[in-house]
């Protein structure tokens, strides 16, 4: 007898992921959202300069910490004041937030913009009834902002269950190219003659059965990194080579060839890179962290 497939949170959200009703919303909030002139803010809301990944599960932290603790706070007798400024201090560090969170969502893939967009709606109508609160009780009606800063903290449990489902289920906002270093054996591995490659056009190629962009930008240089961009696993064997930096053909990260660093968001880690020779006519290549490990042991002997 065939078993009836899960009924349960995961079960919703996979629907939720398939459902196309809402994309001309998305792919409208999408236009708009990347037609702000943010300038280089834009990577500063991804959490690029520095940070190494997404900055909207940082900043969430104020608005959601303050937000639980007026709510014990609120379950304590006598106490009103601490509840009102603590509301109020989330919703001011609720803007940024929600500002990396679009900035973010927006070079999401589809599925997980679906999910995104509930989990936005979740959030905004938390802030909503929050804002509530904090206006009932500035007014003295402090019976009826405890009742909305409890439903705003369930909107905001809500809101969070759907962004964990987003990080760790979705594998948004993670590292799509963390796997390299580890998945690639130490020493030299063979990619095949230097005259077979372009030059100055990216090629894909395997390393150690790991896929990389191979670069030739001379007759003795040969640019390695790793295929896949870390911002979402977009080919980078298809992006545009330009000022010693390939281009995500996805969503426009930039990394420089040299040494795999991401110049331009929205991904917020380096890409894997790989050294690189000649040897006889061919071509060879292994994980840079392999050499820097290497050289290290022999500086530290």
């Amino acid at each position: 007898m065939a078993q009836r497939g899960p009924r349960g949170v995961l079960y919703a959200l996979g629907r939720l992921e398939r459902w196309s009703g809402g994309d001309q919303i998305i792919e409208s909030v999408q236009r708009a959202v990347r037609a702000l002139p943010l300038g280089p803010a834009r990577d500063i809301l991804h959490g690029r300069p520095g940070l190494g990944h997404p900055l909207h599960p940082a900043l969430v932290q104020v608005p959601v910490g303050t937000w639980l603790s007026a709510t014990v706070l609120d379950f304590l007798p006598g106490v009103r004041r601490g509840p009102r400024t603590l509301i109020g201090v989330g919703l001011v560090f609720a803007i940024p937030a929600a500002a990396s969170g679009w900035t973010d969502w927006a070079e999401l893939h589809r599925q997980q913009q679906r999910v995104g967009l509930v989990h936005a709606l979740a959030n905004s109508v938390a802030v909503g009834v929050f804002t509530g609160s904090f206006v009932a009780r500035s007014r003295g009606s402090h019976t009826l902002g405890k009742r909305l800063g409890l439903l705003g903290f369930v909107l905001t449990g809500v809101g969070g269950a759907l962004g964990g489902h987003m990080a760790y289920r979705q594998a948004s906002g993670t590292n799509h190219a963390e796997y390299v270093p580890h998945a690639v054996t130490p020493g030299w591995h063979p990619l095949g003659a230097v005259s077979d490659l372009p030059l100055g056009r990216a090629v894909r190629r395997e390393v150690d059965g790991v896929p990389v962009m191979v670069v030739r930008e001379g007759e003795s240089t040969v640019r390695v990194l790793a295929e896949r961009c870390s911002h979402m696993g977009g080919p980078l064997s298809e992006g545009e080579i330009a000022d010693g930096c390939v281009r995500c053909p996805w969503h426009g990260s930039v990394f420089r060839l040299s040494d795999g660093w991401n110049v331009k968001g929205p991904a917020t880690a380096p890409q894997p890179a790989f050294e690189s020779r000649i040897v006889g006519g061919r071509v060879e290549a292994r994980i840079r962290q392999y050499a820097e490990r290497r050289t290290a042991g022999a500086s530290a002997a």
